[in-house]
């Protein structure tokens, strides 16, 4: 702690410097949605990221208390059901705000920041929301292999199921926010059902796979926590017998600005709060506040 003149009255300092933050970078990323079993217990589909925001010169208003929310990870449909996975929830910081993931519908999937793929039964994909994210895949089919199709992601669009395979889930998004580079909100991939299918629809930036063969039973893979990506659909193998959906990923919020300015007054949330490069970092994984 130093002392510095500031025109009247010795103020602290912060490493020689007083600069309060003006304006700081973030990066937004909702919940993705849950995969599911089809209807019919056909194949199900992949679980749609959560919308993506990143930008530079957030407006700050020094003592002025911030909102931040880290949206939940969409839960995939429970084993045995043929109902819709769940979409992800929005995360928030301030103005700020990222809409969850599209769930894998029970037919076509569900509308999100990044939407649901469609079921293989002729499931038609959800909708992505403009600069947050894309629309998934729609599902396919070619007696007896049928294929669900992809999530979509921050990056790009899921890929379509067909009796050739399940889709796999659209890109994320690379971020170095952190201090390393690394990619969030991708789409969960789709689930194929077929004799002696091993592969099924590969999930993105985290996001689940989808589980693959004549034995529906296998449960699908869920997205990794705090990427915001989308989680797997299930084989399927007749209605009531298939496994459970994968769960979407949580969200995350992320802010820096240049070290040298003042730290943050107070936190809520337990960020993880160091330094990378010439930046300070705020990341959040709980919900919480921020004041300056």
């Amino acid at each position: 702690m130093s002392l510095k003149w500031t025109g009247g009255v010795l103020s602290p300092t912060y490493n020689g410097l007083n600069y309060p933050v003006t304006t700081v970078e973030y990066l937004v990323v909702a919940g993705g949605g849950g995969g599911n079993q089809g209807s019919s217990g056909g194949p199900g589909a992949g679980g749609g990221a959560g919308g993506l925001l990143t930008a530079t010169g957030y407006s700050i208003t020094v003592g002025s208390s911030i909102t931040v929310t880290v949206g939940a990870g969409g839960a995939g449909n429970a084993q045995g059901s043929a109902a819709a996975a769940t979409n992800g929830s929005s995360s928030v910081f301030g103005s700020i705000t990222t809409t969850g993931g599209g769930g894998a519908g029970a037919t076509a999937g569900q509308s999100g920041g990044s939407g649901g793929g469609g079921n293989s039964l002729g499931g038609g994909a959800g909708a992505g929301i403009v600069g947050q994210g894309n629309a998934g895949g729609a599902g396919g089919s070619s007696a007896p292999k049928y294929g669900g199709g992809g999530g979509g992601g921050a990056g790009s669009f899921g890929t379509v199921g067909s009796g050739s395979g399940a889709g796999n889930g659209g890109s994320g998004l690379v971020s170095s926010i952190s201090g390393s580079a690394i990619q969030y909100a991708g789409g969960g991939g789709g689930g194929y059902y077929a004799t002696g299918a091993t592969q099924a629809g590969l999930g993105a930036a985290g996001g689940g796979n989808g589980s693959a063969g004549d034995v529906g039973t296998l449960n699908a893979f869920s997205a990794l926590a705090n990427t915001g990506s989308g989680g797997g659909g299930v084989a399927g193998a007749g209605a009531g017998s298939a496994g459970a959906g994968g769960s979407g990923g949580s969200g995350i919020v992320i802010i820096r600005y240049p070290s040298y300015l003042l730290p943050a007054a107070s936190t809520t949330g337990s960020p993880e709060t160091y330094i990378a490069g010439q930046y300070r970092v705020y990341k959040f994984v709980a919900s919480g506040t921020i004041t300056f």
